[in-house]
């Protein structure tokens, strides 16, 4: 029997081209441990995980005269050492040349003919740190039952308990013949639903709690998001920058205005958005605004996996951020009234919820946020502005081969038409903004950083 791929794995394989690659991408900075973490030590490490996440070692085959979804099968020649892979930058390496490296490679395409995932240990960087660069497409990653290679490779502990022994065998690989028979076979068994999976071409990534809030969020989809400068034609080159503010700060802002922790990110983001289109002498009215569709991070009541443990899904939430507002307390107030009202707000995620979660969620969240997006960026017209991805961590120390875990950010990639994507990773005290943008319509990227710590600043001011 064949594995084929659902409608919206194989929507994220067939969408994807050279401006807008779908993968899942995750920058982790590490203390460089006592010894060094070498490069044979992380394959081992990862090859002990692939048995957590099995389509890591499988291949995509399509069917002839595309008959049928494409298939998953395992790859009788998968070699680990073509998937991670060594590189460097020149010692004692900056963070903007280890960002330059990050914004080219996330720019390469994967093989088509292997499992569609790479790894990259880099090593040069200055204060004693290393970095890996994790990238997966998104049709390998399907939520927690299927979750991405950061998630799992990411221990609570500096020495994890022994993995058992992986003895793995791949499954023959069906020929042809059998791939077109099997898709005759489900062409006589169902063809109404043949007819749709080939003829669309955008599946529907939509969780439950997504299909709850899809209907309320469509109809203020209807309308057309303004005009903005972050919505052009995107190039094949990339420009990626991070930032970070201290949690601590942000939930002071949230104490002070009993507000969300979502609604203070959202409002920094808010007021660096203000700024940059200020700096660029485009005309900020008092009624202009920017819509970002943010996804929100939940746990539905009636959802649990086969442990007993909550199931996370991700809802769509598009705002309209008032940039045009020129009081930060005002612009909070407004987004905090927007998160309110939507429908799933009772089923955030919380910092308490995260903890039941195995492994490092926020790799897997953040590429289930991308999937919803990409459903809402199939509308014809101007729907959103932005994608803003929101993922909570778990606010304690963890390691990777033993090396401590300091910094940890997204790198979202960019939608059709969208210039620029921000994924915001909560870990360990600290927020971690990863900024990905095309090098063309935003080579002037690299002030966002500063202008967050002016939003976040100018909002702490207020709430003294």
């Amino acid at each position: 029997m064949v594995n084929r791929l659902s409608a919206s794995e194989a929507s994220f394989y067939r969408l994807e081209n050279t401006t807008t690659p779908m993968y899942v991408q995750s920058l982790f900075i590490l203390r460089n441990p006592r010894g060094g973490l070498g490069y044979d030590k992380l394959m081992e490490t990862i090859e002990q995980r692939l048995p957590q996440i099995p389509r890591y070692r499988q291949k995509i085959r399509e069917v002839s005269m595309s008959l049928a979804r494409p298939v998953w099968v395992d790859d009788h020649e998968f070699d680990i050492t073509y998937h991670v892979r060594h590189l460097a930058v020149p010692s004692p390496g900056s963070d903007r040349q280890l960002h330059e490296l990050v914004a080219r490679l996330s720019q390469q395409p994967l093989d088509r003919s292997r499992p569609l995932w790479a790894t990259y240990l880099i090593e040069g960087l200055a204060d004693n740190r290393i970095a890996i660069y994790i990238k997966s497409h998104q049709a390998l990653v399907h939520g927690m039952a299927a979750p991405a290679l950061g998630h799992v490779l990411v221990d609570r502990t500096q020495r994890p308990p022994p993995f058992d022994e992986d003895i793995w065998v791949p499954r023959d690989e069906p020929g042809a013949v059998e791939l077109v028979l099997g898709a005759v076979g489900d062409w006589v068994a169902a063809p109404r639903t043949q007819l749709q999976a080939v003829g669309s071409t955008v599946g529907s990534p939509l969780t439950w709690a997504g299909r709850k809030a899809f209907d309320a969020v469509r109809a203020i989809a209807r309308g057309a998001a303004p005009r903005s400068p972050l919505n052009t034609q995107v190039s094949q080159n990339r420009l990626f920058t991070v930032a970070s503010g201290s949690l601590e700060d942000y939930r002071t802002v949230r104490a002070r205005y009993d507000c969300a922790i979502n609604d203070v990110v959202l409002a920094v983001i808010t007021g660096a958005l203000r700024n940059w289109l200020l700096a660029r002498g485009e005309p900020v009215g008092s009624t202009r605004t920017v819509r970002a569709l943010a996804p929100l991070s939940v746990y539905p009541d009636h959802e649990f996996d086969s442990a007993g443990q909550p199931i996370g899904a991700v809802t769509p939430f598009l705002v309209d951020l008032p940039v045009g507002e020129p009081n930060p307390v005002v612009r909070l107030s407004q987004i905090a009234y927007a998160t309110e009202s939507h429908p799933t707000s009772t089923g955030l995620v919380d910092a308490r919820t995260i903890l039941t979660v195995a492994g490092f969620a926020p790799p897997t969240l953040h590429a289930m946020g991308v999937r919803v997006a990409t459903a809402f960026a199939g509308f014809s017209g101007r729907v959103f502005n932005l994608l803003i991805t929101n993922a909570p961590g778990t606010q304690r120390q963890l390691y990777i081969c033993g090396a401590k875990l300091l910094e940890t950010y997204s790198v979202p990639p960019l939608l059709p038409n969208k210039a620029l994507t921000i994924g915001v990773t909560s870990y360990n005290g600290t927020l971690y903004f990863g900024v990905n943008a095309d090098r063309k319509a935003m080579s002037d990227v690299g002030m966002v950083s500063a202008l967050l710590d002016e939003a976040l600043a100018e909002l702490l001011e207020a709430a003294q």
